[in-house]
Formats: C-alpha cells, structure tokens, sequence
C-alpha cells in the first residue's frame, strides 16, 4: 500500500515545485495531497483530517480537498489514469499541446490539472499568483512564447483582467481561456467576446478530475445523464471515492459521480446547468433555480453582477431575492423594475421579491459566489 504524503503548495512561480512531484505521482511513484502552504489552519486541518501519512491505494496519485458547501472536507481520490484521461481529452478538445498559463491555486483542482496538462503535454507552465495585476498577467502571458498557449481562470479573475485594455489584449491573443468554478456572469462573457478573448465554459468538479464540460459539451470519455433532473457523470475522469466516505455515497454505482447539480440536456446533447440542489428556491410550492433567475438580472443594463437566492417567507414558503452590484454609471433598479425585466423572459413567478445593492459578491473557494452567505446576511434582516 502507498502512504498519502501531504505537499505544501504557495502560490505564484514557487507553485512550480509542485511539477516535479505531479510528475511521480502520474507515474505511480507517489500519491500526495496538496495543501496551502500560506494557510496554516487548512493545511492542517486538511492534514490531520484526510488522514495524510497513512496508507492508501496504490493507483492513487492525489487526493484533492472537496468539501462544497459543507465545510467538511472529503478529499476527492483521483488515479492517474484518471487525470491523463482529463489532459488528454482536454489536449484533444483544445486543438494540440500547448503551454499553459498557472493562476489558480495548486491545491485546487483547476490548478492541479494546469500542472497535468503540462507535464502529459512536456511543458512548463508559467505562473503567477491567482490576485495578479494587469501588467503580471501582461508579462506572464507573453513569456508563453510560441505555439499554442492556454489560461485557466475563474469568472473574477477574467472580469478583473478585461477591466484592463492591455491585460485584454493578452488574453485575447491565447488560443484559449478556460473559465470554470462557477457561472460566467453574462455581462462578464458579453465583455470579453467584444475583447476577442477566447474563452471555453467549462463544468467539472474535484470528482471529474476537473472540467469535464466544455461549451456543454462532454469532453471525449465522459458521460452525461439526468436522473430527475440530478446530473449525473461518468467516464474515464470520475474519481474513485472519497478519502472520507459520505452517505448516501454519490459514487455508488460504478463508474459513475451523482453531482448535487440539476440540469437539462437538450436534443444535441448539450448540458445546461440550472443550479444546485440545495439552493433550488421553493416559492408558492413552485422550484426556481437560481442561475435562470440570475442569466435573466444580469441581462438588465444596471447590473454589473448579481446572485439570487432565498430567504423565508410566512406565505409563501421562500422568496426570491437579488443581491446585485451596480454597473458604473448607473442606478440600483427598483424591485419592480426588475420584476418587469426578469418577467420578459420568465415566468413572474422568478421575479425577485427584494433587490438589495451590495458593493461586492461574496465568494468561497477559487471564485465561487456564496448564496448562503447571502440568504443568511438577508434573512437576519427579514
């Protein structure tokens, strides 16, 4: 049996001590779990909790932390086969090899599968920390080189870099720009197409060894179901468990990961996320899924970003709410103005009931918007 070694990741150009060791596990010399080395209390938690320096499986080459909404971390077992098939079928999609910028954190998946696309592909990434400034991001991207070139970024990096004409003009000269970790704000995607920067949306989660959805679009190897309207995904990239098992065990039927996505395919078999299980809005004893709610807020010319969430109501159950930053120049819509927009496209039923103006999102992990924070913030004040 292997032992889990634990590996303390920084982040910017010292991420890059981390190839070497991606390099052994992919070829079964090792199995690692990366930790933050600027974050003593996760590190340690996630040391002391995933139980590194005892045994595991042999065919696992890094156990990434997991806890989604929970907290509790579970740690996602990936082979190598796994995460070769992911580079692989990446490289594929993509169009060739290529080098790869790093601004993720390494101990996150996204950024662990910059270094395995680099070291299947032969090449180095260049790195830099994921709070960059416009002029590193500039550098670092034309120290790429030739060739084909690659970025993997979330949504708040992306908006930041086009808030910048020369940071712009560097993405939009790679070939490519993965964006994953959550939804693509549709004014933050209307931006970057007016900048020509390529940018790929991707779906994925530390069980698929990372994005395994491009455009909605299952890479080579992966499968897409809807179990009642649960996505569910198997293939090639599927993890193969948990280091700290759960119930009911969402890898229970082989070969297969049931997410706490819901979602739709349509008749091309395209995917279409429509939020999560447990932040699906029961309203009046009718379901409203949030990122619907939000594509349809963020289309208004007042908003810049928004999140849309429930909070308790006496009659009907939950009401849906709207927290939105304000685009520059303009005026916080009115609830109704809003309910007015929304309703243009969706049933009035999903029209927000509260609208408040925030100057910022709240965000978890690499990126992701944190509706929990904000149903609790907003429902203290009901």
């Amino acid at each position: 049996m292997a032992v889990l070694r634990p590996v303390a990741v920084a982040s910017g150009a010292s991420a890059l001590s981390l190839l070497p060791v991606v390099a052994d596990a992919l070829a079964g010399r090792t199995s690692v779990l990366p930790v933050p080395a600027d974050d003593a209390r996760e590190r340690s938690l996630l040391t002391t909790s995933l139980r590194a320096g005892t045994e595991i499986d042999d065919d696992v080459a890094v156990v990434v932390s997991t806890s989604g909404t929970t907290g509790v971390p579970k740690g996602a077992m990936l082979t190598a086969a796994a995460l070769t098939a992911s580079a692989d079928a990446t490289e594929v999609r993509l169009g060739g090899p290529g080098r790869w910028l790093l601004a993720l954190p390494a101990h996150h998946v996204a950024g662990l599968q910059v270094l395995v696309r680099s070291v299947v592909a032969g090449t180095t990434p260049v790195a830099i920390v994921p709070g960059f400034d416009a002029a590193e991001l500039v550098s670092a991207i034309a120290s790429l080189g030739s060739g084909r070139r690659y970025a993997s970024l979330v949504a708040v990096q992306l908006d930041k870099a086009l808030g910048d004409p020369a940071a712009a003009a560097a993405l939009a000269s790679l070939d490519a720009v993965l964006v994953g970790g959550g939804p693509l704000p549709e004014g933050v995607a209307r931006r970057a197409a007016q900048a020509g920067v390529a940018v790929v949306r991707t779906y994925g989660m530390s069980e698929t060894a990372g994005g395994c959805v491009y455009d909605g679009v299952a890479l080579d190897g992966v499968r897409v179901r809807i179990d009642n309207t649960r996505v569910v995904l198997g293939g090639a990239t599927i993890a193969k468990g948990y280091r700290n098992p759960v119930h009911p065990d969402p890898f229970a039927e082989p070969g297969w990961f049931r997410t706490d996505d819901l979602g739709a395919v349509d008749d091309s078999g395209r995917l279409t996320i429509l939020g999560r299980v447990d932040e699906a809005i029961s309203t009046g004893g009718l379901t409203v899924f949030p990122q619907l709610v939000e594509a349809a807020v963020a289309a208004h010319p007042a908003v810049a970003e928004c999140a849309v969430f429930g909070v308790p109501d006496e009659r009907l159950g939950q009401r849906v709410a709207a927290a939105v930053v304000v685009a520059a120049g303009q005026t916080a819509p009115t609830v109704a103005a809003l309910r007015a927009h929304v309703a243009r496209t969706l049933d009035v039923t999903a029209a927000p009931r509260e609208v408040h103006a925030v100057a910022s999102l709240p965000r978890r992990g690499i990126g992701k918007v944190d509706r929990r924070a904000l149903a609790a913030r907003f429902s203290e004040r009901g």
